[in-house]
């Protein structure tokens, strides 16, 4: 009986195809998992940024929230802001570049 597998008594030039298919296999997996799963959690090998806050919260929105909210006084926050434009400049509308 003629298999595919018989090539003259052995697998045939096809048969390192199987790896290929295998490394298609799995690389499309992982871009898939990539794309849809890890998309909002960064991925299984990255860290928080700033030990959990999150990136693009400035210093700066966080004393706002914080006087908006009501946690500080008006004097705090233009206190803490005074300290804030010392050490980072302002960047935005009104500030230097």
């Amino acid at each position: 009986m003629q298999t595919l597998a018989s090539w003259h008594g052995g697998p045939g030039p096809w048969i390192l195809f199987f790896p290929l298919i295998w490394a298609a296999v799995v690389i499309g997996a992982v871009t898939l998992l990539r794309r849809t799963v890890w998309r909002g959690r960064g991925g299984p090998w990255q860290r928080p940024v700033d030990g959990g806050r999150p990136a693009g919260d400035s210093p700066l929105a966080v004393l706002g929230r914080r006087f908006a909210s009501g946690e500080i006084d008006e004097d705090e926050y233009w206190r803490r802001l005074s300290v804030l434009d010392e050490q980072f400049g302002r960047t935005g509308k009104g500030g230097p570049a």
